[in-house]
């Protein structure tokens, strides 16, 4: 996934163990040509193995993370074909002790291909958020991954509109950079919720590049709170987990 989206969801996935300290909440970078999650989360190392031959979760504030990340060297480009990179997903889901989780927040890259098909078709997802700037080449690509849950029986949430607006950090005056509300019009027209709205704000970018997220440096801040809010909207909609 392009590292803003990851972005987005590593935030959300802090959100929903911030917003209720009594849930487990796990963190899945299904991106495997990229992984971002490990720099972002201040991550390294080796998952150890359990007896029975499973990967254990890496763990920072608090939530449980895999990554192909975790598996090669950090500067080591991933050059596979279709199936080897449907292997890798392969384990990540399957082979992987992920303990006792309420949430499971699952980064996949963008588009419609082999890694969100499989992901979709081979475990049960409660429900897909659909992250997008409001361009409307962004919103392209935002459309084509919300039909495709459809087709596949994946409730879609709601979208989460990123980068919403610039606000200058010496007269606050106000921009729209990528364009103003392109994903509500998009939630509109596709009969769904607009989850919430995540500023464009440097803070944002520097504190995941030190591995420290804005949820978890500076929880007072907005760019926080927008995070936290978007995570109560999320568990609102949330099916209720079987008795």
């Amino acid at each position: 996934m392009l590292p803003s989206l990851s972005l987005v969801l590593l935030n959300i996935a802090l959100a929903l163990a911030a917003n209720d300290s009594a849930k487990e909440v796990g963190l899945l970078d299904a991106d495997i040509y990229g992984p971002s999650i490990p720099k972002m989360m201040n991550l390294k190392g080796n998952p150890e193995l359990t007896p029975k031959n499973l990967m254990r979760p890496l763990k920072n504030y608090g939530i449980a993370c895999m990554s192909m990340g975790f598996l090669i060297e950090e500067a080591a480009p991933v050059v596979w074909r279709g199936l080897m990179v449907m292997s890798a997903v392969e384990k990540l889901l399957r082979q992987v002790d992920w303990g006792q989780l309420d949430y499971l927040v699952i980064d996949m890259p963008p588009g419609t291909g082999d890694v969100q098909l499989s992901i979709s078709q081979n475990i049960p997802i409660a429900g897909a958020v659909i992250i997008s700037t409001p361009q409307d080449v962004a919103l392209l690509d935002a459309r084509k991954g919300t039909e495709m849950f459809r087709k596949v029986h994946v409730p879609v949430l709601g979208l989460v509109q990123n980068m919403s607006v610039f606000r200058c950090p010496k007269c606050e005056h106000e921009t729209h950079i990528f364009g103003a509300d392109g994903v509500r019009d998009l939630a509109k027209t596709l009969g769904l919720d607009v989850l919430g709205d995540i500023p464009l704000h440097v803070n944002i970018r520097e504190t995941c590049d030190s591995g420290q997220p804005v949820v978890i440096s500076q929880p007072q801040s907005d760019a926080a709170k927008a995070y936290l809010k978007i995570a109560v909207e999320i568990v609102r909609r949330l099916p209720a987990p079987p008795a």
